[in-house]
């Protein structure tokens, strides 16, 4: 039987293609044994040192949802925040709703949560997070980031990506989890990439969680 595997999932909730390969990791645990540990990171960290914001006018705003996820997994744990950002990436990419509280009721949480949005009292904690995932991938990257979990003491390698968009399902989903596995395992690999074609195509995005 194969090892049963845990990965580690950065993500921010605003980015589109983040949450279509995350609707494709969910597909994974359906066809092959691994479990997803969601953790945060923040677009808003990622650029504050540029001088443009690639995101525009509306950058400072998109620490709100992230701000709300870190509320959810300090006060509720891991499987509340994959509810979450289920609900969230729900309501903003497939029905350009920005109604925090209404995710929340969606995902069976407090609609007092929603108050973490405009406070600062988590952002030292998405930072460290940030952190983490900019330290095993690099800091010339995006959302998401990837990361096997590696017994202690051995080297642990992250990865951006990958971004797939629609989000394969079934067993293709499972073959493109095979093929990331076979990249990680190769220590000299470290990029491919081809150019985008098209905007995100949410059509075969699987909103449950």
């Amino acid at each position: 039987m194969p090892e049963r595997r845990v990965v580690d999932f950065w993500f921010d909730p605003v980015c589109p293609y983040t949450w279509i390969t995350s609707r494709w990791l969910l597909e994974v645990t359906e066809v092959r044994p691994v479990d997803i540990r969601w953790r945060l990171m923040s677009l808003s960290v990622l650029n504050e040192h540029l001088e443009v914001n690639p995101e525009g006018d509306w950058g400072e705003y998109m620490w709100a949802p992230v701000r709300v996820c870190a509320a959810v997994e300090e006060r509720f744990g891991q499987r509340a925040l994959g509810a979450l950002f289920t609900t969230l990436g729900t309501r903003f990419h497939l029905l350009s709703d920005w109604d925090f509280a209404a995710a929340l009721t969606d995902a069976g949480l407090p609609g007092d949560l929603v108050e973490a949005a405009g406070s600062t009292a988590y952002d030292t904690a998405i930072r460290a997070s940030h952190a983490e995932a900019v330290a095993l991938a690099g800091d010339d990257i995006g959302t998401p980031v990837m990361a096997l979990e590696t017994p202690p003491g051995e080297p642990r390698t992250g990865f951006f990506g990958p971004v797939v968009s629609p989000a394969p399902t079934g067993e293709t989903a499972g073959r493109l989890w095979d093929g990331v596995l076979h990249l990680m395992a190769v220590p000299g690999f470290y990029e491919i990439k081809r150019p985008r074609t098209e905007e995100p195509r949410f059509d075969m995005a699987r909103a449950s969680t």
